[in-house]
């Protein structure tokens, strides 16, 4: 029988050669095989070489849409925006809610990347896109920012919604949770649970948050453009949702792949967890769509909503392999589609005021 000094003498040489692996892991040079997108071991600081290209190609279709919100002419906005007469009172109401509940989301998505999501991935490709999708949700938070200075509006009441307006406060409660999780410095990846952890919150934020959260406020801010209204604003948020619609589709790619890497964590009790925070989410998303107008208002009404939140979650479920929750459900505003959809050599730009420059800076009073 071994004596205790033995055993220990044992566990250490162990331990040493565990680590001595380890290291050599670690510090050789990477190879394809080595990389996963969690709980990987390679040296996340090499980028090449590539093993996951999709990620690499959507970081440099980002770059290539770049834009600033200055770059907007946001003159015709003011003007009908101080026009007595140039909206109603229920469309002005869907304007100032819209930005309420926008202006602090991306500032949320961005700490969620930069705080939690990020220290967990351990591919370096999509690390990179991360960075460029964290200074994307700077560019849209600035962007709402811009449009209440433009309009004049109530800085305090636009940027503390989220704190007094309910139907925001509701959706900002449901995901802070997720948040909460990934950026505790305690959390680690690694078990089945805490990855499980994981995978759920890159799956609120893409299919959830960006996927099914916004669209409401994308909707009716289109729709007044489609009417020749704010059309500042509304190019802006078409430039936004050209950008949140790569980063669901990010999001969606990452969590698909890291299903293939982990099957084990795709279980039938996951799937149904997955399935009711779906269902609760189209909930808080129609409960805003009431709130913001409850009354019909651009050939829109809030029951309109309840079945394009259904069409929406069962897209989303269906593009990270999950069953529909609503079968049947139709989109009633087909000419969503065609932006949502678009390809990303589309030109964006195609209306931009490339001459004016400094908008941001102009007064006009």
């Amino acid at each position: 029988m071994l004596t205790f000094e033995e055993i220990s003498a044992h566990r250490a040489a162990d331990r040493a050669m565990a680590n001595a692996a380890k290291k050599q892991i670690e510090t050789r040079r990477v190879r394809v095989e080595d990389k996963f997108i969690i709980n990987g071991k390679a040296d996340v600081n090499q980028l090449v070489p590539f093993k996951y290209n999709w990620a690499w190609d959507k970081y440099l279709a980002a770059c290539a849409n770049h834009w600033m919100p200055q770059e907007v002419n946001m003159q015709r906005d003011v003007e009908l925006w101080k026009n007595p007469n140039g909206l109603s009172s229920a469309e002005r109401l869907i304007v100032i809610r819209n930005l309420g509940f926008f202006s602090t989301a991306d500032s949320l998505a961005a700490n969620n990347i930069v705080l939690g999501t990020y220290r967990h991935i351990t591919a370096p490709e999509c690390r990179q896109y991360l960075l460029r999708q964290a200074f994307e949700e700077a560019i849209h938070t600035h962007a709402y920012q811009y449009i209440v200075e433009s309009l004049g509006l109530d800085e305090g009441e636009i940027f503390n919604a989220y704190h007094e307006i309910q139907s925001i406060a509701e959706k900002d409660a449901f995901l802070m949770p997720f948040i909460d999780t990934l950026i505790n410095p305690a959390f680690k990846t690694g078990t089945v649970e805490n990855d499980q952890k994981l995978l759920k919150s890159l799956i609120v934020f893409a299919c959830i948050m960006e996927g099914l959260f916004f669209y409401v406020g994308f909707v009716q801010i289109l729709a007044l453009g489609r009417q020749n209204k704010l059309v500042g604003a509304s190019e802006q948020y078409q430039y936004i949702l050209r950008d949140e619609s790569m980063h669901c589709n990010f999001g969606m790619d990452m969590i698909n792949t890291i299903k293939l890497e982990n099957p084990h964590l795709w279980t039938p009790e996951f799937k149904e967890e997955l399935g009711e925070l779906m269902r609760k989410a189209v909930n808080l998303e129609y409960a805003y769509a009431e709130d913001t107008m409850p009354h019909g208002v651009l050939g829109l009404n809030a029951s309109m909503f309840k079945e394009y939140l259904r069409f929406i979650a069962n897209r989303r479920c269906q593009q990270i392999g999950l069953e529909q929750l609503f079968p049947g459900a139709t989109n009633p505003f087909p000419w969503m589609s065609e932006v949502i959809d678009l390809k990303k050599e589309k030109n964006f730009f195609e209306t931009r005021v490339t001459e004016y420059q400094t908008g941001g800076t102009l007064s006009w009073d």
